[in-house]
């Protein structure tokens, strides 16, 4: 299939990589034109200086950008340029708005729109294993399905434009409580005096296992945080919820609390850091709140 890939970053580029390795012609757009044209020397694809070339008689246009502005931007501009009745598909996490409002204006122009949100992270990117929520005509994603494994494991259609991006909303949700409370035990069992690593092997294998305790439990608790998925991210994603969350109606205190928690992070100079870094946050408050050693209630 023709391809045109706009957005060849952390998450981008490894998904781009799949593509041409699975046999597909992509042309590779980024804002860097220097990084798309390390992308296409390295992997094989083509070099496109703009969305425009990208976009050039593609059958499938997949972006992976940084927010809603850069979605209308992209597709804006792709648009004209796609071969009759071509599929868009974005990757970026973004509102459900935005979503409903490209998948509007590509139906207007004989094409086809699908919020994909996507999680796995920068690993599941890189090994071809992430996890695709979608939303938007069903017909659409059938077709390209078969391009998108490329790089997934599994993709699940969710309902009309905008339920993949409201689906990706649950999973930062879970997320973010999740990985407070990784934080928080991490935190317990070194104020403690206990031994991480064993605590870990204790508890794992029981109803407290998840993948953030079995990815992010042992470098949290030795302060490794230059990796993953980065706080920065994650309080846009936040920030994305709970907008939805004041539209229709929902509470979410826990998930407004570790918002908050995360800007504090921001402020130690955390900003790139993996979300686990919640634990260096409880950390900081210690020593700088409980001299004797005595944790915080938070």
């Amino acid at each position: 299939m023709k391809i045109g890939f706009a957005g060849l970053g952390v998450m981008g580029g490894p998904m781009a990589r799949h593509l041409v390795a699975a046999g597909h012609t992509v042309s590779g757009y980024n804002r860097s034109s220097a990084k798309a044209q390390a992308w296409a020397d390295a992997n094989g694809g083509a070099f496109a200086a703009t969305v425009a070339d990208a976009a050039k008689g593609a059958e499938l246009f997949i972006l992976c950008v940084g927010n809603d502005d850069d979605v209308r931007q992209v597709v804006s501009e792709a648009l004209p340029h796609l071969a009759d009745g071509a599929v868009i598909v974005d990757h970026t996490t973004t509102s459900a708005k935005v979503a409903r409002e490209m998948a509007a204006l590509a139906a207007g122009q004989g094409a086809s729109f699908i919020d994909a949100p996507v999680s796995g992270g920068q690993a599941g990117a890189e090994n071809g294993q992430l996890s695709v929520m979608a939303g938007g005509d069903a017909e659409a994603l059938t077709r390209v399905e078969p391009v998108l494994m490329s790089y997934s494991k599994a993709i699940k259609h969710m309902g009309p434009a905008g339920a993949g991006q409201l689906t990706k909303m649950v999973n930062q949700i879970c997320i973010a409580g999740v990985v407070q409370g990784i934080a928080e035990a991490v935190h317990f069992a070194q104020s403690a005096g206990l031994d991480t690593d064993a605590v870990y092997d204790a508890v794992s294998k029981g109803a407290a296992q998840s993948w953030q305790m079995d990815n992010r439990w042992k470098t949290a608790a030795r302060g490794e945080f230059d990796f993953g998925f980065a706080v920065d991210w994650m309080r846009k994603d936040l920030g994305l919820v709970l907008d939805e969350a004041r539209a229709n109606g929902s509470h979410l205190a826990l998930t407004a609390l570790v918002d908050q928690f995360y800007s504090e992070v921001q402020s130690m100079g955390g900003s790139r850091w993996d979300t686990s870094s919640l634990t260096a946050r409880l950390q900081q408050r210690q020593s700088r709140n409980s001299p004797s050693g005595a944790s915080g209630s938070d």
